[in-house]
């Protein structure tokens, strides 16, 4: 969801140079956060900053960070280009779609919200629902059980390292979308693109 469906990543990477600021944990470089921190959990992240932080501790930091990317986010949020009419194309042509997110429940009710799509897609599965985050491929394993369908038969839409990764350990095909990171870094990918207007159904039939 975040960075393919919205190009939400700025903000999200704004959120954390906040709370990093306001935590005395210095300036947080755009370069780490699209290497360490984006795609995986923020739970996960926050273990990893505050490593003496008790749960509750956590819980609180994690609902300051989400708090700061909604207020950040809020004014600007927008499907990325070409989203809905690709989902319709989909849909219509027998395609079963989930979206399998490192996001909390709460933040994907946030971007639903407001990108009204959700009537697309047959499952969804948050961060919070699998032990393992990416680049573990256990979010796609469970989305692809879900749906019925075998690993190998599935496509997965990333704009992060640690999801590539994650798609690549489950066997899946990987499209690659630009809003975070240059082309170059989303390798390996079967094929990347900057919005959903350069897809169509035979090019992802084609990836098979």
């Amino acid at each position: 969801m975040d960075g393919t469906m919205v190009n939400n990543t700025p903000y999200h990477l704004k959120s954390w140079q906040a709370l990093f600021k306001k935590h005395g944990l210095g300036n947080l470089q755009p370069q780490k956060y699209y290497t360490e921190i984006s795609g995986i959990p923020i739970i996960d992240t926050l273990k990893g900053l505050f490593a003496d932080a008790d749960e509750a501790t956590l819980k609180s930091l994690l609902k300051e960070k989400e708090g700061l990317y909604r207020e950040f986010y809020t004014p600007y949020i927008a499907p990325v280009n070409g989203l809905e009419n690709l989902l319709i194309e989909l849909k219509d042509a027998g395609f079963k779609l989930a979206i399998a997110s490192s996001a909390t429940a709460d933040d994907i009710d946030f971007v639903l919200n407001h990108v009204r799509v959700k009537q697309y897609f047959d499952v969804i599965i948050d961060g919070n629902s699998v032990s393992k985050g990416k680049p573990n491929p256990q979010i796609f394993l469970k989305a692809a059980a879900n749906l019925n369908m075998p690993p190998e038969n599935c496509v997965v839409f990333e704009d992060s390292i640690a999801g590539i990764k994650a798609a690549n350990a489950a066997q899946m095909k990987v499209v690659g979308i630009t809003t975070g990171q240059p082309a170059d870094k989303l390798q390996p990918s079967n094929l990347v693109i900057t919005d959903f207007t350069e897809l169509t159904v035979e090019k992802l039939k084609a990836l098979f």
